[in-house]
């Protein structure tokens, strides 16, 4: 299985998803689904899985 660069949807979904959590976390803001428990860290997850998947799989 070899690696290859992700679509730029995929990219920029999960680039902008990590910034979110991100800013949420330094600007200690109030986004519902990010901001309760350790959900931030469980946000950063998913976009880097996101990310991977789109190294991995084709047609992503």
């Amino acid at each position: 299985m070899g690696l290859k660069a992700p679509n730029i949807i995929i990219f920029l979904l999960s680039i902008i998803l990590a910034v979110v959590v991100i800013m949420a976390r330094v600007f200690d803001a109030q986004i519902p689904l990010l901001t309760e428990g350790g959900s931030q860290f469980y946000g950063l997850l998913v976009a880097y899985i996101l990310l991977v998947m789109g190294n991995l799989a084709r047609g992503l």
